[in-house]
């Protein structure tokens, strides 16, 4: 099951990545949308940002305005 989440004109906040946090306890994917204004380095920022808060046990994967974020169950090799 994937859950929709959307990141507005606000960017990302910190209630935001506390929701996505407690989602991952009991979830592995959730998909993210961007508001279409947001340009190519915006996305990026999005997207390491949300990295960086979840740790070390996540990928993701952009499709247009869309970021695709996996828990893994093991630890990712550096």
């Amino acid at each position: 099951m994937k859950a929709d989440f959307q990141i507005g004109k606000n960017g990302i906040t910190e209630n935001f990545l506390e929701t996505l946090k407690i989602y991952f306890t009991k979830n592995r994917n959730a998909r993210i949308s961007i508001l279409k204004g947001a340009n190519r380095d915006e996305k990026k920022e999005y997207v390491e940002k949300i990295l960086d808060s979840l740790g070390k046990n996540y990928t993701s994967k952009t499709i247009g305005f869309v970021i695709v974020i996996k828990k893994w169950r093991k630890n990712k090799r550096d």
